[in-house]
């Protein structure tokens, strides 16, 4: 039974003069979830919030949605607030907007239910509480009485989800209800998403950037560009045999936890393929291109592609439709797989025969806590980094992986400092930075370099690019000529073009002030670049260029990397060797391919299977592995092993055996060639 019908929806802002959607029409039956993607501004978002009727000022809505037969387009605010909230709710990308942050999380769902169902205050409250047990919050009377910054942002989102549920909606529009979260808990609400439709019966529109989310999600998936739909179909059929070109793009650009390319044959054994990006940019609503709007981008645009916009047309059976006057079969073919360049640097196969470019051991890092007040008392010590130990050699890439809050980038902070560590040794290039004088660590930094998450604000929005990168030349003693010099060789050497060398920050993309980034970064021609979550910000289509890009800089340049990151998906594509991170320990570091297939620490089995895969049958045979309660605080970590609380190993374990993993700290054990674990009781699994 179709509980959401829309029909030619369109939404314009400023007055009608910048068109975000334009003519999107679909169908939702009930207990079925529907899936959008696309890049950012392609019109997802506003789709959202015109279904929920939530468009800001100067935002119009035009055409028919239909919700359980009555039209919603033209209804007022008084009576839209009647209908969200009951017959149609909503999961925001961020629950920190959405939740009031001074009230309690369960007061603000208790509210949905008496002005929904007219119940007494106690019945909510009552009612709010095994809401919050029926979406995994753990001792929900409890968590109830608690305030939105006292929960973490896995339990922000089910609190939202909760209240999405809590008067039995038809219809669920979750707007990017993962975005930013860990593996893990991306994955716990994902679970609490698919128990809220089972239990409610629920139709669900998920509206998602991540491929992989909607592969293990969604029945059907609708793909948008420029505002439209440009195809549409069953899960398994648009992911398996994409029609569109731009489809087939997207799911080419996604790095893949098991490592194999789509549309590949079986005998198609490479273990880290190329990833293929998408060239160009999405067109700017109010400004698009003649005929289609992907043509520009598109490896086999024809001139009739630039005479006319194709329709949505329906192909084969089950609902299928494409909007692309061409018929293509064979999804392989479109885009040409980019052939990475010979390495300039030659380094031996072998790692013991490369020299160490960053040599860490002992590294600590612990932070005192204090009491408020004018008169201050320590209270307790946050354990950010606890002794881990790992190098990193020449031409070779380590990513640093774990869950938000373990210790990552306190790591890379430290190494960066390039001085004396709280405790421990670091040594950059064979020099230990506690005995650098000012002038050696001056001349040590020109070797080593940062590229930060967020290019926008690491890069001065008031300088040109010309500017940001003659910077560290001159600070090393160049003269500004010669830096000036330099610029269109850096722009060239990340693949932008020298026009953009007096364009600021402000006026570029994504992708490219990430590459602008990088170039500044490798001004100085340094031997170890530290990347900090660098293309977690980024569409895949544009974060398939970044990482092709940092892979072919290190063949060419014979750069070293020190890679954090929380997406296990990249650092398999681009890592050589892995360490798992966990309340400021090292779990487990070896090889990727012998960590990713057989991992023998429990939380790095987690973590791998907590990664969704863009292929839908293979997506939904895999296993998680569900990690309870939630991470335990730094500043009081468990006695023993610290993973022991959430470790599904330890519960499975006889009272002799527990015992040891409740007394002893496990330090690191060889169960591999090159492959630690910090395990009581390792054992290598295939995730």
């Amino acid at each position: 039974m179709t509980v959401l019908e829309v029909r030619d929806l369109r939404v314009t802002f400023r007055n009608g003069t910048v068109p975000a959607v334009r003519g999107i029409s679909l169908a939702v039956g009930r207990g079925e979830v529907l899936g959008i993607v696309g890049e950012s501004g392609c019109g997802k978002s506003a789709t959202a919030l015109a279904l929920t009727g939530l468009l800001p000022p100067g935002a119009r809505a035009t055409g028919s949605v239909r919700l359980r037969g009555r039209e919603l387009i033209g209804l007022t605010d008084a009576e839209l607030a009647r209908v969200r909230g009951r017959d149609i709710a909503m999961v925001f990308q961020d629950p920190m907007s959405a939740l009031t942050p001074v009230r309690p999380v369960g007061d603000q769902i208790a509210e949905t239910v008496q002005i929904h169902q007219g119940a007494g205050r106690t019945a909510a409250r009552a009612r709010a509480v095994e809401l919050l047990d029926l979406v995994g919050v753990p001792d929900p009377a409890r968590r109830a009485r608690a305030y939105p910054h006292e929960l973490s942002g896995g339990m922000r989102q089910r609190v939202m989800i909760a209240m999405a549920v809590a008067n039995d909606p038809a219809v669920i529009v979750a707007d990017e209800p993962t975005t930013a979260l860990d593996g893990t808990v991306q994955a716990r609400v994902l679970r609490v998403l698919r128990a809220a439709r089972d239990a409610t019966g629920a139709a669900i529109v998920l509206i998602t950037h991540d491929l992989g989310v909607a592969a293990g999600l969604a029945d059907r998936v609708m793909v948008m560009y420029a505002g439209r739909a440009v195809e549409t179909g069953p899960v398994d059929e648009v992911y398996a045999r994409p029609r569109m070109p731009y489809t087939i793009g997207l799911l080419q650009s996604v790095p893949r936890l098991d490592g194999r390319p789509p549309f590949a044959p079986a005998e198609d054994t490479a273990d880290r393929p190329r990833l293929v990006p998408i060239e160009g940019h999405p067109p700017v609503p109010g400004r698009l291109p003649g005929g289609c709007p992907f043509a520009p981008r598109c490896p086999v645009a024809e001139p009739r592609c630039r005479e006319a916009e194709p329709d949505l047309r329906p192909v084969g059976a089950d609902g299928r439709a494409v909007a692309c006057v061409r018929d293509i079969r064979d999804p392989a073919g479109v885009y040409p797989r980019p052939v990475p360049p010979p390495p300039a640097v030659p380094v031996p196969s072998d790692r013991r025969w490369r020299r160490p470019v960053l040599e860490v051991s002992g590294l600590t890092r612990h932070h005192p806590l204090y009491t408020g007040g004018r008169l201050r008392r320590r209270t307790g010590t946050v354990r950010a980094v606890d002794g881990i130990e790992f190098d990193i050699r020449e031409g070779e890439t380590l990513g640093l992986v774990g869950e938000s809050g373990g210790g990552k980038t306190t790591a890379l902070m430290e190494i960066l400092r390039l001085r004396a560590p709280q405790a421990g040794r670091i040594a950059v290039l064979g020099q230990d930075t506690a005995t650098l004088t000012a002038a050696r660590r001056k001349a040590l930094r020109r070797d080593v370099q940062v590229v930060f998450q967020d290019p926008l604000a690491s890069l001065d929005p008031r300088m040109r690019v010309a500017d940001i990168l003659a910077e560290p030349l001159t600070a090393h003693g160049a003269r500004r000529r010669a830096a000036a010099g330099r610029v269109g060789e850096l722009l060239a050497l990340v693949g932008l073009g020298a026009e953009l060398a007096g364009r600021y920050p402000g006026n570029l993309s994504g992708g490219q002030r990430q590459r602008v980034a990088i170039a500044r970064a490798l001004a100085t021609e340094p031997r170890l670049v530290l990347l900090d979550e660098p293309v977690s910000a980024l569409d895949v289509s544009v974060q398939a260029g970044v990482l092709n890009l940092l892979e072919d800089l290190k063949a060419r340049l014979g750069l070293a990397y020190l890679l954090v990151a929380h997406d296990l998906a990249v650092v398999r594509h681009v890592a050589d060797r892995v360490a798992v991170m966990y309340l400021g320990r090292i779990v487990e570091l070896g090889e990727v391919p012998q960590v990713y297939h057989r991992p023998a620490h429990p939380y790095t089995r987690a973590l791998l299977s907590a990664v969704p895969v863009p292929d839908p049958p293979r997506e939904r045979r895999r296993r998680s592995v569900a990690l309870p309660g939630d991470r335990p605080d730094p500043a009081d970590p468990p006695a023993g092993c610290r993973f022991r609380t959430r470790c599904p190993r330890h519960a499975a374990l006889d009272p002799v055996r527990a015992r040891r993993c409740l007394q002893v700290d496990p330090e690191p054990v060889r169960v591999g060639d090159d492959q630690l674990t910090a395990c009581h009781y390792p054992e290598a699994m295939t995730p």
